[in-house]
């Protein structure tokens, strides 16, 4: 076997027979009677361009690492000290593309192309959880900047003094869905507090939710006589209109308890119509974990990640770290994190789950 600096031909090449057989029971599933006029088709046909896309991608990476390998036995041969140095260099880009297309892999979910909706809320703490919600706000914002990601923010609630009580976002991109769902659960900051005159250390929680956007292939069923509806007054900016008509919407789904609200938009029927999208993605996550917690069970496995599980701590005293207690990976360089940079948790949690 070849090997460049560590990396081998197998860690190139990847299983090409896996993409290759999906493609062809697609082509398949096109030549059926109806197929065009079924709304499912959009969705298989964007599995298709996937699948042709990864076959590519990985075509291009096996072509790179041929070139290289040549390169090498040339520059070895000659001792051309200038050339191994650019292989050298192309190397470390071609490790980092193999990384991506590695991860790109691991986003095989039925949803995990789809666009993204997040909920952040306050845990218990007052002042010190919402200003640990509106920092993890902020780093999911950076994190979409750095992606090239769009995010529509659907609703946000000002603590009381500082900091938010919670927030709805829509993340779109492609595979926003795949990346974020690893940040559901529970984050815990421990630090010297802000708000403490004393310069007490203080343990904080905030809660993340995670659901891939419902688009039309998915029907998902509610009875209305299971909602509450509820309006008010929006508590963010607004300026007049807020102060003097109730367009804020919340739904209470009452078999689950599950509670959704919107009013960033200044219609009440507007915001009713996003409050709306966002309970179903919540219903069919909600499904989702209640299938994936039954195979647990059927297989004898201890269910590692649930719905209110702790999956992250960040310390910044009396140490900074920090720690994804899923995969174990720990990162000393918290504000780096802070600021948006989650790929290596994002990554670990992926390559655990498969």
């Amino acid at each position: 076997m070849t090997y460049i600096g560590g990396l081998s031909s197998c860690e190139v090449i990847f299983d090409r027979l896996q993409p290759d057989i999906r493609l062809a029971e697609i082509d398949k599933q096109m030549l059926q009677p109806g197929f065009w006029e079924d709304p499912k088709s959009k969705g298989i046909l964007q599995e298709r361009a996937l699948l042709l896309d990864q076959k590519e991608t990985l075509s291009r990476l096996e072509e790179r690492f041929e070139e290289l390998s040549l390169l090498l036995e040339m520059a070895q041969e000659e001792d051309d000290a200038a050339t191994l140095a650019e292989v050298k260099r192309d190397l470390a880009r071609l490790d980092k593309d193999v990384r991506h297309a590695e991860l790109a892999r691991l986003l095989s979910g039925p949803h995990d192309k789809n666009n993204a909706i997040v909920t952040i809320h306050a845990g218990a703490g007052g002042t010190e959880a919402q200003d640990w919600a509106e920092m993890l706000l902020r780093m999911y914002m950076r994190w979409c900047e750095r992606r090239g990601f769009e995010v529509d923010m659907l609703d946000y609630m000002p603590g009381d003094e500082a900091g938010i009580k919670g927030a709805t976002f829509l993340v779109k991109g492609p595979f926003a869905y795949g990346y974020l769902k690893s940040e559901a659960g529970v984050h815990r900051l421990v630090r010297i507090s802000p708000f403490d005159a004393s310069g007490r250390r203080h343990t904080s929680f905030a809660s993340v939710f995670v659901a891939p956007e419902i688009d039309d292939t998915i029907e998902i069923d509610i009875d209305e006589k299971d909602l509450r509806i509820d309006t008010y007054r929006a508590s963010g900016a607004g300026g007049q209109h807020v102060n003097k008509t109730s367009s804020a919407v919340r739904i209470t789904h009452i078999p689950t308890g599950i509670v959704v609200q919107c009013q960033n938009e200044r219609s009440q029927h507007k915001n009713k119509a996003i409050a709306m999208k966002i309970l179903k993605a919540r219903l069919y996550e909600l499904e989702e974990a209640k299938r994936n917690e039954e195979k647990q069970k059927m297989h004898g496995e201890k269910k590692e990640i649930a719905w209110g599980s702790q999956i992250r701590s960040y310390v910044l005293h009396p140490y900074q770290m920090i720690k994804d207690h899923r995969s174990g990976i720990e990162v000393g360089n918290v504000n780096d994190v802070l600021d948006g940079n989650l790929d290596r948790f994002i990554e670990g949690y992926l390559q655990k789950a498969a």
